[in-house]
């Protein structure tokens, strides 16, 4: 498969699962969630209206919990990192 074929895919897989869907909670993951994932860090989770959770990762194969950087609009400079925080943060 192509890189454009590839890109295409994962953007349309990407499209179907978060357009048009309304952030309804933020919170960070809880020490017991983290500890099930067996992760030691805690990252934001980000709840949709159809119940869907979007959780940072490390990295694909889900190996810990990952940041999330907020881009702002029109590079005001105010970018920003929700961090991972510590299981005992």
């Amino acid at each position: 498969m192509s890189k454009d074929n590839i890109s295409n895919k994962w953007e349309q897989k990407a499209q179907e699962l978060l357009m048009g869907k309304r952030i309804i909670g933020v919170k960070y993951m809880s020490t017991h969630e983290a500890n099930e994932s067996m992760w030691g860090n805690r990252p934001i989770c980000i709840l949709l209206n159809d119940g869907t959770w979007i959780i940072p990762q490390r990295d694909d194969e889900g190996n810990d919990g990952g940041s999330l950087y907020v881009s702002h609009p029109r590079n005001s400079g105010d970018d920003e990192i929700l961090p991972v925080i510590g299981m005992e943060d």
